[in-house]
């Protein structure tokens, strides 16, 4: 029989708070409290109505407390917050004694995986990180592709994601390159832990562009050349997806061979939950080697349009 857990969420007014609000209720755990700053969180009707919420941290820690001093305990504090509120929002986590599940990025800099470890250590808890792709369909199978492929063949990857934002983005903390960690930090992350995941470690990481809404580069990795390109600005859409109405183009080709990973997105967040639960979710170690990478691609400096740069870069 499955015991259920109970759940506490930060950043619960996100636009990535409802898939884990999902993933609690899929898997038949239950939210016991949620927080953030921000009121507008009616959707927890939809998942649980009856849960405490706050907006204020201090009351939020007071409830916590006080529920697991009178013998209800909270097993994981799920974390939706902005970026730069990652590693506080986690050792508050630890500190109470529960596990934590925490958005990508799981931090901004590498030495903050360092001192979350230690915390580990100490309270005996986990840091588990959302890397979704990992668990995609069509991502697995083009792992399995390469590991049964030749061992000596080097591939060439194009990564392109353009997901177009409004003026409001550069309003927000992610536009704030100290808040969000920049586009290559905010919205490719993951992309870079996929691809790492599947063509190893990073052997030379070249930026050619970066800027506030966009950012493009060239990564060596043991088995791939990767040119990859990141953006928020709609005018980077190539014409043919403009056309069709659509403000987002996502693309990866291996070999110039198209991967379609454009669906199956749905679910993922539960996936990983219900693998977290088992005991099998990412933790700190793994999340290692991406956020290395989007920190030295943040304090790069750009070489401009050089070498075996990605064609979407505009001359």
């Amino acid at each position: 029989m499955t015991i259920q857990k109970n759940f506490a969420l930060i950043g619960v007014a996100g636009y990535i708070a409802n898939r884990h609000l999902k993933a609690i209720k899929d898997t038949g755990n239950i939210l016991v409290a949620s927080l953030d700053k921000f009121d507008s969180v009616g959707s927890i009707d939809n998942f649980f109505p009856d849960s405490d919420f706050f907006t204020e941290y201090e009351r939020f820690d007071r409830h916590i407390d006080k529920l697991k001093r009178q013998g209800t305990k909270i097993d994981y504090v799920s974390i939706c917050t902005p970026n730069y509120l990652h590693d506080s929002h986690i050792r508050f986590a630890l500190r109470q004694g529960a596990d934590a599940i925490c958005e990508k990025p799981v931090v901004l800099n590498p030495w903050n995986i360092e001192a979350l470890q230690e915390i580990e250590k100490e309270t005996g808890k986990q840091v588990y990180n959302i890397l979704q792709l990992r668990l995609h369909p069509s991502i697995i199978e083009l792992k399995k592709k390469i590991q049964e492929g030749p061992k000596d063949k080097i591939y060439d990857v194009d990564l392109s994601y353009i997901t177009s934002r409004g003026k409001w983005y550069y309003i927000s903390w992610k536009g704030d390159i100290h808040k969000s960690g920049g586009v290559a930090t905010n919205i490719g992350v993951h992309f870079f832990d996929m691809l790492t995941w599947i063509f190893g470690d990073v052997q030379e990481n070249i930026v050619n562009i970066s800027n506030s809404c966009k950012a493009s580069g060239y990564l060596k990795l043991k088995r791939a050349n990767v040119r990859w390109f990141l953006s928020v600005d709609f005018d980077d859409i190539p014409n043919d997806i403009k056309a069709k109405g659509q403000r987002t183009y996502r693309s990866i080709t291996v070999e110039n061979q198209e991967i379609e990973f454009s669906g199956g997105f749905t679910d993922l967040h539960t996936l990983s939950y219900q693998e977290i639960l088992k005991g099998n979710g990412f933790g700190l170690e793994e999340t290692k080697k991406s956020i290395q990478t989007v920190y030295t691609i943040r304090n790069a400096t750009p070489i401009g349009l050089k070498g075996d740069y990605h064609p979407l870069c505009k001359p």
